[in-house]
């Protein structure tokens, strides 16, 4: 395609007509971007577009940058070029970036999901003739169960472990997963205690949702104070120092990829629970479909299977390399400080 509207480069995807980037990987002089987690939205930007509760979040990371907001379908103009933001569904403040020149759309998704989790503003489908997917669970074997039978699952575990006199001690990303598991947690089982990384986060985003209380861990707090609550972590936390004062204890993890077998023990948690805030085969294929775009660009994730399937079904499919890691990003970071 002769100099399309957004092209993959060394530092992100460019629109040059507006010369903005997208998530850029690389430090750019203006980059709008789609949400707050580290593979997309990464330190040294001069400026930097978000959706309005995305600032927030990237200031708490990356401190004192210049940001500037606006809300969802607020069109704006950079050199002629028409942007807006749109709901992802991802995580709080997470967006779909659409880029209009001469009548020509592009979408990039970022990353995003279909179910509504109550805690997001829900994904909305974005007509347009070319769309930039992700792809981090796009295999068949995918498939999600609706989060009400996950969240049982992980009450009645908890609820389990509480008669055993055990801390359940549950691993999330620290933000969005974990806010995420706080909204849904039975709060008549016990208390709810959350790892620094977490209750910093949660801090944050309570100026804008309501979500349950819970309990930060300090040096303070005592073994018995913990002993058949459930405790919120990070997954860096998985084997370190800080968890000796919960034993006993019993660990879990929330992911996506919990659905592979060998994952939870690969991990080393006794329990594993499936719960993504990435879309699974279905949710990929319905959300494409209903965009109408006839070109998709397949990026991080299972881009080939998928892109190889797309073009079966008759789509203009290929694959882009990029630097975002998905759920990959979300369970092995380690700058759970944030």
């Amino acid at each position: 395609m002769k100099n399309p509207l957004l092209a993959f480069t060394d530092k992100g995807i460019y629109c040059e007509k507006a010369k903005v980037y997208l998530d850029p990987w690389k430090p750019v002089n203006k980059a709008i971007i789609s949400h707050g987690h580290a593979d997309h939205s990464r330190w040294g930007n001069k400026q930097y577009i978000t959706h309005n509760r995305n600032i927030p979040v990237i200031k708490h990371r990356l401190g004192e940058i210049n940001a500037s907001g606006v809300e969802w379908n607020e069109p704006f103009v950079v050199n002629g070029v028409k942007f807006s933001l749109h709901p992802a569904g991802h995580i709080p403040g997470s967006s779909q970036i659409r880029v209009e020149h001469k009548g020509e759309v592009w979408v990039f998704s970022g990353d995003y999901k279909t179910e509504d989790d109550g805690l997001s503003t829900p994904y909305e489908p974005i007509s347009c003739h070319s769309f930039i997917t992700e792809c981090t669970f796009g295999l068949p074997a995918f498939k999600w169960s609706p989060q009400k039978e996950v969240f049982r699952e992980i009450n009645q575990w908890w609820t389990e472990n509480r008669a055993e006199g055990k801390t359940s001690v549950l691993f999330g990303y620290s933000l969005g997963k974990a806010q995420r598991l706080l909204k849904h947690l039975d709060t008549s089982i016990g208390q709810i205690y959350t790892h620094a990384a977490i209750e910093n986060m949660n801090e944050v985003l309570r100026t804008y949702l309501k979500l349950p209380d819970t309990i930060r861990i300090t040096k303070e707090t005592k073994k018995d104070e913990l002993k058949g609550n459930l405790v919120l972590a990070p997954p860096s936390a998985h084997g370190s120092s800080w968890l000796r004062k919960m034993v006993p204890y019993e660990t879990a993890t929330a992911s996506g990829w919990m659905a592979f077998r060998g994952a939870r023990r690969r991990r080393a948690v006794d329990k594993g629970f499936v719960l993504s805030d990435h879309c699974d085969w279905a949710g990929l294929l319905s959300s494409i479909e209903a965009t109408g775009a006839s070109r998709v660009i397949c990026t991080h994730g299972y881009s080939d299977v998928f892109s190889r399937f797309l073009r079966e079904k008759g789509y203009d499919a290929r694959t882009e390399e990029t630097q975002y890691e998905g759920e990959l990003s979300e369970m092995n970071s380690t700058s759970e400080s944030e």
